[in-house]
């Protein structure tokens, strides 16, 4: 499995106990959706790695705790604590209306309500504090912040974004 058709689901905290069980934090808003996963992909040593799970059950809100086969031991459970877990992007839940994960909107048409199409989505930065969504037009790049109400319309069929942004924004690379 190459990392770039999974999603990051969390990092192996910490040890739960003396048996090889572990502590995932999962790095989601909805974390009772992973309860039940036959398997994660464990990335150790730049390789993403299946591991299969025996039992796993949510404790304290955003952790699994997880009992791997062939985890026996504290000292196997060592080998993998602070590693980052891994699922398929096919195992993202759907997501309805203008609700999008950043990577499904790379290569979308971004048409702006006043100025008509303003380019395709090449990125979205969510480095710093806002995302951004980084939209190239003739070679020009265009940052814009990506801000729920600045988003009208999604429409996966004929991937384009509909965005009202304020005046001068976007006139400000185009100008």
């Amino acid at each position: 499995m190459r990392k770039q058709d999974c999603f990051y689901l969390g990092k192996i905290a910490k040890k739960f106990s003396f048996k090889g069980e572990v502590l995932l934090y999962l790095d989601t808003d909805e974390p009772e959706i992973y309860e039940n996963l036959e398997s994660v992909f464990v990335e150790i040593n730049k390789s993403l790695v299946p591991f299969f799970i025996l039992k796993s059950q949510l404790h304290k809100g955003k952790f699994l705790r997880i009992r791997f086969e062939d985890i026996e031991n504290e000292e196997d459970a060592d080998r993998i604590i602070g590693c980052e877990a891994y699922l398929p992007l096919s195992m993202l839940p759907k997501l309805e209306g203008t609700q999008f994960y950043f990577h499904e909107v790379i290569g979308f048409d971004v048409l702006d309500t006043r100025l008509g199409n303003i380019g395709k989505i090449t990125g979205i930065n969510d480095s710093g504090a806002q995302a951004i969504f980084e939209i190239e037009k003739n070679g020009t790049e265009i940052l814009v912040p990506l801000i729920d109400e600045f988003i009208i319309a999604l429409d996966r069929t004929n991937k384009t974004i509909t965005l009202e942004t304020p005046e001068g924004l976007v006139d400000l690379y185009l100008g």
